[in-house]
């Protein structure tokens, strides 16, 4: 599928990259990150007013469009009673069925439901081929498992985990509660708003830039509960705010394929991937519990 090349730690956390997420349902700031387009400055830190710094809505197409979006920031805890009851009512209107569109296909699939399609296979992942994609895998350098896989078309980036999930009920709302307290807890903000497959959260994270100066990084997060797993997305720059990309990486996402297996796993166990061409589960050999999006070591494909 072509060549591949190793990149260090260093080089891989890059400024369109997603900041370290600690846990499927944790999210953990990078102390630095270089400037980058999808970077908002914060006005407080620039000492300027707030025009000069885009805000979440400039950043991410449609996030106060949507009917009873719900905002979740640091400042909002006055009324903690009342701001429970508002989330509630707003997490039941971003619940409300979205007509699915054209542009996608009938998955995330499982296994047992996949259309036969050239995927390039990656143990508990395949991922279809096309034409201009670049493919990233993530690679713990303490145990030398392969821990997500990151897809970048254009200027747009996605990274994509599978995890365990019990047959009785789905794990997104969950998930999705735990991410927005945790972004919450460290000064940024969250949303939930209607999306391609559901309910989303956006995200804008605070950051150290590396000239000392506070930004926030956007990013969109898509949960998908299937048969026993749980698919979970991270969006990460221009398909933020442009939608013919943002339409490039859903449909992308609609031809996952993901593959369980039928081992006993616990709910929200990282489901294990390989490097493309290597034999399922031989990098997760001795392998010890996971913070399932640390960042490594990068293999890139371009297909």
């Amino acid at each position: 599928m072509g060549l591949f090349s190793r990149k260090k730690r260093q080089e891989a956390a890059t400024a369109d990259d997603v900041d370290t997420v600690d846990g499927v349902g944790t999210v953990d700031g990078a102390d630095t990150v270089d400037d980058g387009d999808d970077l908002e400055t914060s006005a407080a830190a620039e000492g300027t007013a707030a025009d000069e710094a885009p805000t979440a809505e400039d950043e991410v197409e449609g996030v106060s469009a949507g009917a009873g979006a719900e905002t979740a920031s640091a400042s909002g805890d006055q009324d903690a009673s009342a701001s429970d009851a508002d989330a509630t009512a707003d997490e039941k209107a971003a619940d409300e069925p979205v007509e699915r569109g054209a542009h996608l296909a009938d998955g995330p699939y499982d296994e047992s439901d996949a259309p036969e399609e050239d995927r390039i296979d990656l143990g508990g992942l395949q991922v279809p081929t096309i034409d201009g994609m670049e493919l990233r895998m993530e690679v713990d350098q303490r145990t030398s498992a392969v821990t997500g896989a990151n897809l970048v078309i254009g200027g747009s980036s996605v990274q994509v985990q599978a995890f365990a999930a019990p047959k009785s009920r789905g794990l997104w709302d969950d998930v999705r509660t735990s991410l927005r307290d945790s972004v919450v807890k460290q000064g940024g903000t969250a949303e939930t708003r209607p999306g391609a497959f559901g309910t989303e959260l956006i995200t804008r994270l605070p950051v150290k830039r590396a000239d000392g100066r506070t930004g926030y990084r956007p990013a969109r997060f898509i949960g998908i509960d299937g048969r026993r797993w749980f698919l979970r997305a991270i969006l990460t720059g221009k398909a933020l705010s442009d939608t013919e990309q943002a339409r490039a990486i859903e449909t992308v996402i609609s031809r996952l394929v993901v593959v369980r297996g039928g081992e006993a796993m616990a709910p929200q166990e990282l489901i294990p991937l390989n490097l493309p061409g290597q034999r399922p589960g031989l990098n997760q050999i001795g392998a010890s519990p996971l913070d399932p999006l640390a960042r490594g070591p990068e293999i890139t494909q371009i297909g």
